[in-house]
Parts: structure tokens; sequence; C-alpha cells
């Protein structure tokens, strides 16, 4: 079985959105943590890319795509409220 750097991507992907589950799950990460975001934001990247050098699949490219921007509203979410928070009180 020859895998492609994208086949790899894919694989790391669904490693690191399917681990980011678990640990939310077992309570070690918190979803609005930035680890947790990361991690989905870098997986679906991964995905993605598998999906369009590989064999794209749409309805797998859509889920992929509003997971991606999904986790890149949470960071910026948490940006803003820690900006927010960090702001001195006038």
């Amino acid at each position: 079985m020859n895998l492609f750097w994208h086949d790899w991507a894919g694989l790391i992907g669904v490693t690191l959105v399917l681990v980011a589950f678990f640990l939310l799950q077992a309570h070690k990460l918190s979803g609005q943590g930035y680890p947790y975001q990361v991690m989905n934001l870098v997986g679906a990247f991964g995905i993605l890319l598998s999906l369009i050098f590989g064999t794209f699949n749409l309805s797998a490219f859509l889920q992929e795509m509003a997971w991606f921007l999904i986790s890149v509203y949470g960071i910026v979410r948490g940006v803003k409220a820690k900006k927010a928070a960090a702001a001195p009180l006038l």
C-alpha cells in the first residue's frame, strides 16, 4: 500500500480530531480551550487536504470545511474574550 503525502495529512487529521474529542469526553480538555480548538482546526485542515488532493467526496468535504470554520470561529471568539477580560475598566 503506497500512501501519498495527502493520505498522511488525512490520517494525521483524523487522529487529531478523534484524540481531541476523546480528551474532551475524558474531561482532559476544555471545549473552549485553545488546545482543543487548534487540534480540531489542524485536524480538519489535514482531512481537507486529503480530500482536495486525493479522492474527493463532497459530503465529507462540506463536513470538514464546516469543522474548520467552526474551529476558526471558536479561536477568534476566545481571543476576543481574552482581550475583553484583560481590558482595563474605565
